[in-house]
């Protein structure tokens, strides 16, 4: 029986992708409603926060765009996004006011940093991200947060269909069920874009050459970059040391 790798390269499927010259990072609805333990909708974010973390660290040294998610449902949005909540009705928790829509303060925006309320899973659906991708010139799209298999998982097949580069640091996205982040991280990995261990050493954001090792762009000023082999990613920041 073959394993998934081998049946995406017979078939000319799952080429590595890799990372353009000018990404931007989404931090995907990393809010107290999917971080805190008591919260219905709590995902094992822990380490992706800490990962998320050391990649806003990077990103902010280097002066690359920053945007957050949020979910957040008023009585007009509630109307709006009526079918996707009779799916996810623990969502309704996420209303204005309260502390749940609210960036984890271990993330937390910094100044010009937006904050984008969305009512459905991708970060790009009703959101102006598009227009802030656009008009910073980004290529590549750095995607992490929560949950791998619904709004991280959303937003990466968006990202490619509106022509960015996407790489998904693994130890920067988080879930629910522990099955459906590894199945969720397969599929994205395999047919559309880059998955990237954050094993490595912090602060280090690596593009992909299609030689082995290469040169690479990076978030800015000070970022390792080295080290990149054959169309997987090794070293994005891996939470703090």
């Amino acid at each position: 029986m073959h394993s998934s790798d081998n049946v995406y390269a017979e078939r000319g499927l799952g080429q590595r992708q890799g990372a353009g010259v000018a990404p931007a990072l989404v931090v995907v609805d990393l809010n107290y409603a999917f971080t805190a333990p008591q919260s219905p909708l709590h995902c094992s974010a822990d380490e992706a926060v800490s990962a998320t973390a050391s990649l806003l660290d990077a990103a902010r040294a280097g002066g690359r765009p920053v945007a957050f998610t949020t979910l957040e449902y008023d009585a007009a949005g509630r109307q709006v996004a009526h079918a996707f909540l009779a799916k996810v009705p623990a969502l309704l928790m996420l209303e204005p006011g309260t502390r749940w829509p609210q960036i984890d303060d271990r993330i937390a925006p910094g100044d010009g940093e937006p904050v984008l309320c969305k009512l459905f899973a991708s970060a790009f659906f009703g959101t102006p991200l598009v227009a802030m991708l656009a008009a910073q010139g980004c290529d590549t799209v750095v995607v992490c947060g929560a949950s791998t298999s619904g709004c991280v998982r959303a937003t990466v097949v968006d990202a490619l269909q509106y022509g960015y580069r996407v790489v998904v640091p693994r130890e920067a996205v988080c879930d629910r069920d522990p099955a459906a982040h590894r199945a969720s991280l397969t599929d994205i990995s395999m047919p559309s874009t880059a998955t990237s261990s954050a094993s490595a050493r912090p602060r280090r954001y690596c593009a992909v050459s299609a030689s082995a090792r290469a040169p690479c762009r990076d978030f800015g000023q000070g970022v390792d970059l080295s080290g990149c082999v054959t169309g997987r990613l090794t070293g994005v920041p891996g939470g703090r040391q």
